[in-house]
């Protein structure tokens, strides 16, 4: 049920006529590298596959690609989010499920509310115009979250960014996620207007309420261990798209809070790397902020957010935080 976008990859390919090529597949889609390579190697390009994890277009592989001598990226599952001086060529990938069955089941949540704020994870954009008549048809005024910060288009949500829901969230009564978890708790966290989602992938449509609560009381835990913590560790990732706050700052203010603090790089944060820092009391990830409200449980140690560690160190309140989102 996907589109690939064959036409245009190839189009594309001829146009730029790459000589070796870095494949970077989201998470979901690895599986069709077989299907992939099939229609780009008659071409007379070479493929190469990355697999390293992919879990969105920040992830970006330049230093792969630079290291195999590769003279293009092909970027499949998500749409621009930084740019790059290396050349990349993004192919979103279409998602053709037939969504009505699902919409019509979301009008029971969304019954109480007549003005929604709509947003859509990217393998739904083609499908837009339609999404959009339906709740119209079915009485709903519809306002597409805005094109603000990274985002591709207006209406696209990111894991990471939610300034686009944040600029329409007092002209609407409630938001619309189509896409998965992923988004929509994001969208929950940073958000004040209820949030619900419409998970086509598990046919599923429930408000994000419970879940909220049930983060923000993690959320607090984690940032009162980092307040109590003597071994602190500020973890920051190479990839070009995952800088969130500065570590020369956070270092300072750490050691101006009487805890012994440390700077550590990693190509990827993962509970094994991390569990060798034994002696760390709790971490704080400038990478992508998700590790650590999505990876909680997975972690022995706290791991805490950059804006959480602002709270920790008394810089903000907690109360602006839940105003202005944990990412």
């Amino acid at each position: 049920m996907l589109d690939f976008e064959k036409e245009k990859l190839l189009r594309e390919l001829r146009r730029r006529k790459p000589k070796r090529v870095l494949v970077q597949l989201a998470e979901g889609i690895k599986k069709h590298a077989p299907e992939i390579s099939g229609w780009i190697e008659p071409l007379g390009i070479e493929v190469i596959f990355s697999g390293e994890t992919c879990w969105g277009a920040c992830s970006i592989a330049v230093q792969e690609a630079e290291a195999l001598n590769c003279d293009l990226i092909i970027h499949f599952g998500h749409a621009e989010f930084i740019s790059s001086k290396f050349p990349i060529l993004y192919i979103e990938v279409k998602d053709l499920l037939d969504l009505k069955p699902i919409l019509k089941k979301s009008l029971k949540e969304l019954n109480k509310f007549k003005t929604i704020g709509l947003s859509f994870s990217i393998q739904h954009r083609h499908d837009l115009k339609n999404i959009v008549s339906f709740y119209r048809k079915n009485g709903k005024k519809v306002i597409l979250s805005k094109k603000v910060g990274n985002v591709a288009y207006e209406g696209h949500i990111v894991g990471c960014q939610y300034g686009g829901l944040k600029a329409i969230q007092e002209d609407v009564e409630a938001f619309l996620i189509i896409g998965n978890q992923f988004h929509s708790m994001g969208a929950s966290l940073a958000l004040e207007k209820p949030v619900v989602l419409v998970d086509v992938y598990n046919d599923n449509v429930r408000s994000m309420r419970g879940l909220r609560e049930k983060i923000l009381k993690q959320r607090a835990i984690s940032i009162e261990k980092l307040r109590e913590a003597e071994n602190v560790a500020i973890i920051v990732e190479i990839k070009p798209g995952q800088k969130f706050g500065s570590p020369k700052f956070l270092l300072q203010k750490l050691k101006e809070a009487g805890k012994n603090a440390i700077v550590i790089t990693m190509s990827e944060m993962t509970p094994d790397k991390v569990m060798n820092f034994y002696n760390i009391d709790a971490f704080i990830e400038l990478a992508c902020p998700r590790i650590a409200l999505d990876d909680f449980y997975k972690y022995e140690k706290p791991i805490l957010t950059f804006r959480e560690s602002l709270v920790a160190l008394g810089i903000k309140s907690w109360e602006e935080t839940l105003k202005t989102g944990f990412v």
